[in-house]
């Protein structure tokens, strides 16, 4: 079962971008697979901006030019080949653009509200994770769980540590302002 993971850091601009690091960190340890994360911020003129994980336009254009290529190459020998590939190519980039991978993009703006020019979220949907080396990895990165699936003594566990230093980190952020 798939477990989501939203967290608003307020005050931190950059705080879901490093959180986001440190989960593909224990990626690399295997103790989450990550499915899909998104890096939310606000902009000065109130813009809200979804940085995607999974470049779904890139992805698209390598499996449309396959796809042009091979039926190209069946169909009208190596001219076709060249033609397929790059017709395949941009209709794989196109509807990679306007696809949707993993969390649903309305979902995330719709829990996003909080989020302004200072601050940042981070939604992540794991495919799985070893929880307490997950929760412990978390501890201190100062945010505020405004949604999860998790069971709910799990996602208090996960809310402490996450919180934990949190005012010691809000300090910093305005003294450094």
């Amino acid at each position: 079962m798939k477990t989501l993971i939203a967290v608003i850091y307020k005050h931190q601009p950059d705080a879901a971008a490093k959180t986001l690091d440190r989960l593909r960190d224990l990626e690399e340890e295997y103790l989450i697979d990550l499915d899909d994360a998104v890096v939310v911020r606000r902009n000065e003129k109130g813009r809200l901006t979804l940085q995607q994980s999974v470049n779904l336009a890139a992805s698209g254009a390598w499996g449309g030019s396959f796809w042009g290529i091979l039926i190209g190459l069946i169909f009208a020998g190596p001219l076709g080949m060249v033609v397929g590939g790059a017709a395949g190519a941009g209709i794989g980039a196109l509807s990679g653009y306007f696809a949707d991978f993993g969390i649903n993009d309305d979902f995330i703006r719709a829990l996003s509200k909080e989020v302004e020019p200072c601050c940042s979220a981070l939604f992540v949907l794991a495919r799985s994770m070893t929880t307490d080396k997950v929760i412990a990895a978390l501890e201190g990165t100062g945010g505020q769980i405004i949604k999860t699936s998790l069971p709910a003594d799990i996602e208090a566990r996960l809310q402490q540590a996450v919180q934990t230093n949190a005012a010691a980190i809000a300090q910093s952020n305005e003294e450094q302002e």
